[in-house]
């Protein structure tokens, strides 16, 4: 039996003025495009409703792109991620986080503790990128191989743990384990 793809969705948790997350989006897509999955984009800046909903529910993992604001994440982040429950609940979480001098890990692991009490996985790498508006220029990230390594690795981190959790899900909706 062919398995099935695995969907996973990308959330730009930044929403200011001037705001580099989309660029830190993309650099992190392209590190991964080559023969990778496929990605949904959730732009926290733009309006969301039913699709976002839609594409949580669906997606096999996640990959948080986010910003480090007052030692923490975004409010609107916030907001998402309790405006759904069910749609987190046994899936992969991996972040890409950037800021000052921290690479917005105050972020990061404000964050673990709200994806776990959603039964959700933090993955343990993801992607630390400090001071990332030196590294852009016309909206182009650049960073070096190192970067672009610990991309591909943190990704491949959430490919296990999204094909691991997936045949999970359905039993344990079911309440069955």
């Amino acid at each position: 039996m062919k398995p099935t793809p695995l969907n996973f969705v990308s959330i730009i948790a930044s929403v200011r003025t001037g705001r580099i997350g989309p660029d830190i989006a993309r650099w992190f897509l392209e590190q991964i495009d080559a023969g990778g999955p496929e990605f949904e984009v959730i732009d926290l800046a733009e309006p969301t409703g039913a699709g976002t909903t839609r594409m949580l529910e669906h997606a096999d993992g996640f990959v948080i792109v986010t910003p480090e604001y007052n030692h923490s994440y975004p409010g609107e982040l916030k907001i998402l991620i309790d405006a759904h429950r069910s749609e987190w609940k046994h899936k992969p979480v991996m972040f890409v986080s950037y800021g000052g001098m921290s690479g917005g890990l105050r972020a990061v692991e404000h964050l673990r503790t709200v994806f776990a009490e959603l039964y959700a996985v933090g993955t343990r790498n993801g992607v630390v990128i400090h001071a990332p508006w030196s590294h852009v220029d016309d909206g182009i990230l650049t960073l070096d191989d190192t970067a672009a390594a610990s991309a591909r690795q943190a990704m491949d981190e959430l490919i296990w743990w999204a094909e691991l959790l997936k045949p999970e899900r359905p039993a344990r909706a079911r309440g069955v384990a």
